[in-house]
């Protein structure tokens, strides 16, 4: 090889060297750079992590002060209703009390009267008229009488005291009705005291 090929071919190593180097920088620089901007990209996501936890305990909080203040309201809804209840429970007879206030006026009255007065045909009619009353108020609430005699003996409305030997009637029937049952609405509040036919 001669000198001139020799110089030729370490110029050409030379190049190749200084490329080399320059494009090492480079790459050093776009790593650094790519290092600056990948924390600049870390610092932005944990800066919106944060923005949105905050937004989470924001509406977390909202969340919390809505559910005590439905439980407050709650509670008072429920005091209330037991405040109701109790005032029902105890006014529920009102209306009946109101309407028997009359009665017990007319037998003030005839009481008064039967003192001054010897008639005891007009005390009877007077106490007469005040028994219908008070039986129409008890019936327009709901009471009715049970119907008992003559009846089969059934034990859901009669209560027997006693068995007779009975020609007229069938075994087992109401024969005389000693105490009148009661039924409101539906329900025996007493049943009747009956003899029945054995």
């Amino acid at each position: 090889m001669t000198e001139q090929e020799k110089q030729a071919t370490l110029d050409q190593e030379e190049l190749v060297t200084e490329t080399a180097a320059e494009t090492g920088q480079e790459e050093t620089g776009t790593a650094g750079a790519s290092a600056e901007a990948g924390a600049e990209d870390g610092v932005k996501e944990l800066s919106e992590a944060e923005r949105q936890l905050e937004e989470q305990r924001k509406l977390a909080d909202e969340h919390y002060q809505r559910y005590l203040r439905t439980q407050a309201d709650f509670d008072n809804f429920r005091r209330r209703s037991r405040q109701e209840k109790e005032d029902f429970a105890k006014y529920a007879s009102v209306k009946l009390i109101e309407q028997l206030i009359p009665v017990i006026d007319n037998f003030e009255r005839a009481i008064t009267a039967s003192k001054d007065n010897t008639d005891h045909e007009a005390l009877l009619k007077g106490v007469d008229m005040i028994y219908r009353q008070l039986d129409q108020v008890l019936v327009q609430e709901g009471l009715q009488r049970i119907e008992a005699v003559g009846r089969p003996f059934n034990p859901e409305f009669h209560q027997a005291v006693m068995q007779v030997e009975s020609e007229e009637h069938e075994e087992g029937t109401v024969v005389e009705e000693l105490q009148t049952g009661y039924m409101l609405k539906d329900k025996v509040i007493r049943p009747s005291m009956v003899k029945v036919s054995g």
